[in-house]
C-alpha cells in the first residue's frame, strides 16, 4: 500500500487559524465574510450535486453495458440449446426410423 501524501499539508489549528481569520476580516470586511462563506457553501454543494449526476450516468452506463453483455450470453446460451435439442430429435426420428425398418424386414 502506497502511504498517501498530504497536498497542502496539515490543517492550520491554534493562533495560525486565528491570523487567517484575522486576514480575512481586514480583506473582505466584517460584512462580506458571511456572504463569502454562503456562497463558497453553495458552490459546493453544486459541485457536489454534479459529480453525483455523473456518478449516476456512469452507473447507469455500466449497468447498461453488463446488462447487454448478459443479454449476448443469454442468446448464445439459447442458441445452443436449440441447436443440441434439434441434433437429439433428429437422433431419436432416425432410431425410431431405423427400429421401425428392422421390424418390417423381420416379418
Amino acid at each position: 500500500m502506497v502511504p498517501s501524501i498530504p497536498l497542502f499539508g496539515p490543517l492550520p489549528v491554534g493562533p495560525e487559524l486565528l491570523i487567517i481569520l484575522l486576514v480575512l476580516v481586514l480583506l473582505f470586511g466584517a460584512n462580506k465574510i458571511p456572504k463569502l462563506a454562503r456562497s463558497t457553501g453553495q458552490a459546493m454543494g453544486e459541485f457536489k450535486k454534479g459529480r453525483e449526476e455523473i456518478e449516476e450516468e456512469l452507473n447507469e452506463m455500466q449497468g447498461d453495458a453488463d446488462e447487454t453483455t448478459t443479454d449476448r450470453s443469454t442468446d448464445t446460451d439459447a442458441s445452443a440449446d436449440e441447436t443440441s435439442t434439434e441434433t437429439s430429435s433428429n437422433a431419436t426420428d432416425e432410431e425410431d426410423s431405423t427400429e421401425t425398418e428392422t421390424e418390417s424386414s423381420s416379418k
